[in-house]
């Protein structure tokens, strides 16, 4: 026998959740509560069952038992109950859409920093995905993950998305539709023939694809990808020269440029002159698609009109003349800035370290290096990715390789990786995140907290970790299986060739077969606070907490290598960038265990495995106690340092923080510090809380912060556990 919920599951039939009810009722009644009452209503109705009921007959049936029984008090009481219910279920949806309408700002309308949700798009935004969500919590998601999620033990990251079967990310295989072209919507675009082409087909693929996925965007080998184009420029420019001048210059098409630098023409005569201006002009037009490729990516929206494209580039590795001209006038045109002179939110950029390329001073990029760690200093872009760390060097990378970038590690925002592929080529390119969940590991030590003996509460807590590692596993699974159900045209543009292996694709087949080329996400959150919960102290400040904490990253690596096999699917260990989570998962657990020091007395829980934001130590000291944790977290890491004083002046701090990532094995990092614009005059400093312009006086200040791996100008759009993080930030030195 079976009972119909309201979301049209079915269920086993079980009488003692009718008989619970019954007795609920009954304790709000002057005669209390009488069992044998409750249990005769719950058989009567059973023995008078036989076939599936619906939930609302269940109820109906109950409300009649009662008046027929001498306790037709309890009746009353439990009509009353059920229409409380129905009205409450209702309440709380009409209570988030009048927010929405009036902009209130709290965490439903501040849930993601770079989302305006005070415009028509945004509110639209939002109520389609406060509608989604319950539709997905009674349809979507199993008993036992709807359980984990309700009880604070796991996450379920963009839920709102979950019913479009959406993927999470991509990296770009941008060279595939530069030489092929692509259709978008109603218009279709040839094959790119000069950089101008190729950076707006750069822009348009990643501002299209942002529509079809929930995530973000990114180029994996940006200068390798647009380096064949500034070539074709400077041919160009070789033949407005023959055009000119009715000559025949083809020997000089394709000689071999050292370097592309503007220089003077002064003295030059002949082929040398042609050459430098073809160069001289070549730069100008790079240096303005680079300059139009970032104002682009900081103004043209997506998904409905309300959100700038969530985009990263990655780059550094490129060698040759024509790449070296694309990474040069990328960081000029960051380190101006963008209208202005504001600092470019977007794209994220992330320079690709790799010794024998970039990183040593003989290395034939060195000189680009040292030029991004001061964009870095200013601009706080470009990111570091160490393709030196022992788990990012691919075993077949050559340097000698033209294509080698495809076997570089790429990464994206705020710290997504996606490398190893059990069903292909170790590769970033074409593939991406499907979708991840997060562990709430605080709640888990919590539970152990009074547990006296120290061995048996690790016992507990690797025993309930355990359980969270199987429910997210299944969980994922389960949205894997139903992104599976759908088909290529579904995603006109990502299914185009762009995912791995969707070119074989006819636009009615089923994306199942390739989708195993995604990974799936477990990440999790607070093991400062866990440890703190377990041990007393975090493993920033006690050895033997760090110990501990390796130990559990480790423990949850290994077991998600153990889903990967038995699902036979990519999983991997996530370090999380909780935004609104970390608010959301403490504020629950704070109701439950009350108000701990250190652990649940603030506003938010520290992301993943980073130390606490207020812990006063040293630069090397963080490096030296987060640079295990990233050996575990496949999925994406992040290592940052809080600068102190204004780091225009001191871009050697950029280069010594690379040096720690290369010293201690590290795999991605950045360096945060402040930085303020006055609108109005254009002054920039890095003090703390500038209000007032002291050049004009203006109070039309901007200032630039990085809430988890993005840049966000101003604190408005933050979230109040963002905002209380970014208090107790401390500067590291």
């Amino acid at each position: 026998m079976n009972v119909i919920k309201r979301d049209g599951r079915l269920i086993g039939f079980d009488k003692s959740k009718i008989s619970d009810a019954i007795l609920k009722a009954m304790s709000h009644t002057a005669m209390g509560q009488d069992i044998g009452i409750a249990k005769q209503i719950a058989q009567e109705i059973t023995d008078e069952t036989n076939e599936t009921i619906s939930v609302e007959d269940i109820q109906d049936l109950v409300e009649k038992k009662l008046m027929a029984s001498q306790r037709k008090d309890v009746a009353k009481e439990y009509i009353i109950y059920r229409n409380k219910r129905n009205i409450a279920r209702g309440r709380r949806q009409y209570d988030i859409y009048m927010d929405i309408v009036n902009a209130v700002p709290n965490d439903v309308t501040r849930e993601n920093a770079n989302m305006n949700a005070d415009t028509p798009a945004g509110m639209m935004m939002k109520f389609a995905s406060e509608s989604s969500k319950p539709f997905v919590d009674d349809c979507l998601l199993s008993e036992q993950s709807k359980n984990y999620v309700e009880n604070n033990y796991i996450h379920v990251h963009d839920k709102d998305y979950y019913p479009t079967k959406s993927l999470t990310c991509l990296q770009h295989p941008l060279d595939y539709i530069l030489k092929n072209g692509f259709r978008a919507g109603h218009g279709s675009s040839r094959p790119a023939k000069r950089i101008e082409t190729a950076s707006i087909i750069g822009c348009i693929s990643m501002e299209q694809i942002q529509n079809e996925m929930h995530g973000g965007q990114s180029i994996p080998a940006f200068d390798f990808y647009l380096a064949p184009y500034v070539k074709l420029t400077y041919k160009e420019e070789i033949r407005k020269i023959e055009a000119l001048l009715d000559i025949e210059l083809s020997g000089l098409y394709d000689i071999e440029i050292e370097d592309y630098i503007e220089r003077p023409l002064d003295g030059l005569e002949g082929n040398p002159r042609y050459i430098q201006q073809s160069v001289n002009n070549t730069v100008k037009r790079v240096h303005q698609a680079m300059e139009a490729f970032i104002h682009n990516m900081n103004t043209i929206h997506s998904r409905g009109g309300n959100q700038v494209v969530f985009s990263s580039i990655n780059y550094g590795t490129d060698t040759s003349a024509e790449g070296r001209c694309i990474i040069r006038e990328l960081l000029i045109s960051t380190y101006k800035g963008v209208g202005n002179g504001e600092t470019p939110i977007f794209p994220i950029q992330i320079w690709k370290k790799k010794r024998g390329v970039n990183y040593l001073p003989e290395d034939r990029n060195y000189d680009l290096y040292r030029f991004s760690c001061k964009v870095t200093a200013r601009r706080f872009f470009p990111n570091y990715l160490n393709l030196d760390a022992t788990y990012n060097v691919h075993e077949d990378w050559d340097k000698n390789d033209p294509r080698r970038f495809e076997k570089e590690v790429a990464t994206m925002g705020c710290r997504t990786r996606v490398f190893e592929n059990r069903h292909g080529a170790k590769t970033s390119i074409g593939r991406g995140n499907l979708s991840f969940t997060t562990i709430n590991i605080v709640k888990l030590a919590l539970e152990c907290r009074d547990v006296e003996d120290p061995d048996n509460k690790r016992r507990e807590f690797f025993k309930k970790l355990q359980k969270c590692i199987d429910a997210a596993a299944e969980q994922l699974y389960d949205r894997y299986v139903f992104q599976c159900t759908a088909i290529k045209k579904q995603f006109p543009m990502l299914m185009s060739g762009m995912w791995l292996e969707s070119e074989k694709l006819s636009p009615d087949d089923s994306v199942k077969d390739i989708l195993k080329h995604g990974t799936l996400g477990i990440g999790f959150i607070g093991l400062a606070e866990a440890l703190i919960a377990l041990t007393g102290k975090h493993h920033g400040e006690d050895e033997r907490a760090q110990e501990l904490g390796i130990e559990i990253v480790e423990y949850m690596n290994k077991k998600i290598k153990e889903k990967s096999d038995y699902y036979d699917l990519n999983y991997s260990l996530l370090s999380t960038p909780a935004e609104g989570l970390s608010g959301r998962f403490i504020k629950k657990d704070r109701k439950q265990f009350g108000s701990i020091p250190h652990i649940t007395d603030k506003k938010y829980y520290t992301n993943s495995s980073h130390v606490p934001v207020w812990y006063k130590c040293s630069i090397e000291h963080k490096a030296k106690i987060e640079a295990p944790y990233h050996e575990y977290e496949k999925g994406g890491h992040i290592f940052y340092v809080e600068l102190d004083g204004d780091a225009t002046h001191n871009p050697s701090a950029v280069m010594q923080t690379v040096d720690l990532m290369d010293k201690y094995n590290m795999g991605y990092g950045s360096v945060n510090h402040t930085r303020n614009r006055c609108k109005s005059c254009g002054y920039e400093d890095a003090s703390d809380n500038l209000e007032m312009c002291p050049e004009c006086g203006s109070k039309d200040i901007d200032m630039i912060q990085r809430i988890t791996g993005y840049l966000v100008g101003g604190v408005d759009s933050w979230n109040d556990a963002k905002k209380a993080e970014l208090k107790d930030r401390v500067k590291h030195s």
